[in-house]
């Protein structure tokens, strides 16, 4: 029988009704007892890292929960972590880059409904995301949700009350889960080990651009930050090209060292910087990366991981390029 080392984070399938609304109040050992044909399909350990809404969740989490994984590594065959449904893509993406390769499964689940209720998403999805875990056949980390199965590099939530809540974007879904079956579609590639890291650079952030946008709070963000993430229009630019304030303060900031990496706004195809005037001028500046197809939340988490590791620009580029566990197919190395 397969051994499977449950993590509890909280979130929405861990609620409990309060004067003030849903808030966590269960933990991860009590979800067995809803669950019960989980003890006929493995041996289950219980872990409780923390037991919080998933908007609370920050880095320092991330590392907690990869290092939890890392602790009960050997003595395990698979994991299966309870994360509320909000920041889920964001934990998920981070895992893909502090746990490279494992080639056993580390599935991510929650649900939109708590665990307690008599109309519920979450014994669902619990029974699922222990039978991915039990299967083997798709390592590393993934997100089961709604009956299928998503890379955790390219989950994002895209619903937020439906049961089906999570989408796979710019890829396709690993597999589902039918009546307890588990079909692969797709088998993600693992190492005979997995690559652990104990470091995220928190000083990244993010800018959304919107029409008339002054300047000003990228210039903020660069000047608290390492990183900044910048989710900008369609194919990808800055307003009023080199003319619009924007170039001054990415040039400024890359002789300083600091690393930008131009997204799109669009959930669909990616970015393109060269494509238009407004953005080809990009592709020029040092310190300026491109995600391509990748996921808000993976370009944001890698860029955290990378800047851990070196902040030299050109490492940084290097491995922000370098493809990890498929986030990363139309980029200059996918």
């Amino acid at each position: 029988m397969k051994k499977i080392l449950m993590i509890g984070t909280g979130g929405t399938i861990a609620s409990e009704m309060t004067e003030a609304g849903l808030a966590p109040g269960m933990e991860g050992a009590d979800f067995l007892r809803y669950v019960p044909a989980v003890e006929k399909l493995c041996q289950v350990d219980p872990l409780q890292v923390c037991n919080i809404d998933s908007t609370d969740m920050t880095p320092d989490r991330w590392l907690d929960i990869a290092r939890a994984v890392e602790a009960g590594y050997d003595h395990y065959d698979g994991f299966v972590l309870c994360h509320g449904t909000d920041t889920l893509a964001y934990t998920a993406a981070a895992l893909s880059y502090l746990i490279q390769g494992s080639p056993k499964p580390i599935v991510l689940t929650g649900s939109q409904k708590p665990i307690h209720m008599d109309i519920t998403d979450s014994k669902t999805n619990l029974w699922d995301s222990f039978a991915v875990a039990c299967d083997g056949r798709l390592p590393g980390v993934t997100v089961v949700f709604g009956g299928r199965i998503l890379l955790g590099t390219r989950a994002r939530k895209t619903y937020s009350k439906s049961y089906g809540a999570f989408s796979s974007i710019n890829h396709p879904i690993l597999g589902v889960v039918r009546e307890g079956k588990v079909t692969p579609y797709l088998c993600p590639q693992a190492q005979a080990r997995p690559t652990f890291y104990h470091a995220l650079d928190q000083k990244v952030s993010l800018v959304k651009l919107v029409p008339g946008q002054s300047p000003d709070f990228l210039a903020f963000a660069l000047e608290a930050s390492h990183g900044v993430v910048v989710e900008s229009f369609g194919s990808g630019g800055l307003p009023a090209g080199q003319a619009g304030g924007f170039y001054p303060l990415i040039q400024k900031a890359a002789a300083q060292g600091k690393t930008m990496v131009f997204t799109t706004q669009v959930q669909n195809e990616g970015s393109d910087l060269g494509v238009y005037q407004v953005g080809h001028g990009l592709k020029a500046q040092p310190g300026v990366l491109e995600a391509y197809d990748m996921t808000l939340e993976a370009a944001y988490a890698k860029l955290m991981w990378a800047l851990a590791q070196t902040r030299d620009q050109e490492k940084v580029a290097e491995l922000f390029e370098t493809p990890v566990a498929r986030d990363l197919l139309l980029g200059p190395m996918g």
